[in-house]
């Protein structure tokens, strides 16, 4: 665990970064700016919060997540990466990889001119994890916090060979009512469905709307998309770069019941639109190379 107090010493910004204990204990930055608050957790360098000024939190974060050393945070942008769910041909554990579960070191932050926040933090990979997966890393994960929130995921192969990886910003985005949204930006992408053993499938129908458990990864596209809400009246608008997979995800009733780290109703307020890398768009990276992924999320105007 990090020394909380002399991580303030050097990174805290006066009235717009604290540094401080969280939920659990762990880590937790606090951005407070002119245009947006925020929180992130060196535990998995993750993004629990995101609120542009006189607006609703864009960021889902589930009642019941686990603060816990070791276990993954539920909502707000949870990394993936080495593998994205079970992994490519054999099963791994665990789930998602183990970028979400780890802690991470502040590398930076700063208070730009145009009135957002800079943060970057690292991790370089381990003997623990070199256990799970035999590459050596660097992790980066920068994040700029305005009236978007711009996240970019950089990734450098220490190791003396190419190596395979799948990575995702796995957003969760609160909406009002999933069943009313519309999603737009993936007419006529192929997509395989996760809740069909993986078969691939075309969206013809456009704006999409959720009616039931829904896992897709759409293949092939960078195109940005939104996702319209007349509950919160409003339409979130998710950019990326780097990215040949948009996934998209909600468990639905019975299966969000099954979660523990998961609210029995919380379904209804949230659904992932996410930024990836995976399956058969997996990332082959040259020794001393670096790979770069981003995503920005904010109210469309």
């Amino acid at each position: 665990m990090s020394d909380i107090s002399e991580i303030s010493k050097r990174f805290a910004i006066p009235r717009i970064v604290r540094i401080e204990p969280g939920r659990g204990g762990l880590t937790r930055l606090l951005v407070e700016s002119d245009l947006a608050q925020a929180e992130m957790y060196l535990h998995g360098a993750h993004i629990t919060h995101f609120q542009p000024r006189d607006a609703e939190p864009i960021l889902f974060l589930s009642r019941q997540s686990m603060f816990e050393s070791g276990k993954p945070i539920r909502g707000g942008i949870p990394l993936v990466f080495p593998w994205f769910g079970a992994g490519r041909g054999q099963p791994r554990t665990p789930p998602h990889g183990f970028a979400r579960l780890r802690e991470w070191q502040i590398e930076s932050c700063d208070a730009r001119a145009d009135g957002s926040v800079r943060i970057a933090l690292t991790f370089t990979t381990d003997e623990e994890t070199l256990k799970l997966w035999p590459f050596t890393v660097r992790l980066r994960l920068i994040v700029i916090i305005g009236k978007t929130l711009d996240a970019t995921l950089e990734i450098k192969n220490l190791s003396q060979q190419p190596m395979e990886f799948e990575e995702a910003l796995h957003t969760y985005i609160h909406v009002g009512d999933v069943r009313k949204i519309a999603v737009n930006g993936l007419k006529d992408v192929e997509y395989a469905d996760r809740t069909a053993s993986g078969q691939h499938r075309k969206q013809v129908e456009t704006p999409i709307r959720i009616a039931g458990e829904t896992d897709r990864a759409y293949l092939n596209t960078q195109s940005a998309c939104t996702i319209e809400d007349p509950v919160m009246k409003r339409t979130i608008r998710i950019e990326k770069e780097n990215s040949a997979v948009s996934v998209l995800w909600n468990p639905w009733a019975a299966k969000a019941m099954s979660m523990p780290d998961f609210g029995d109703d919380e379904w209804v307020s949230m659904v992932c639109l996410e930024a990836a890398n995976a399956l058969d768009y997996a990332v082959t990276l040259a020794p001393a190379s670096t790979h770069r992924m981003s995503t920005r999320i904010g109210l469309a105007v």
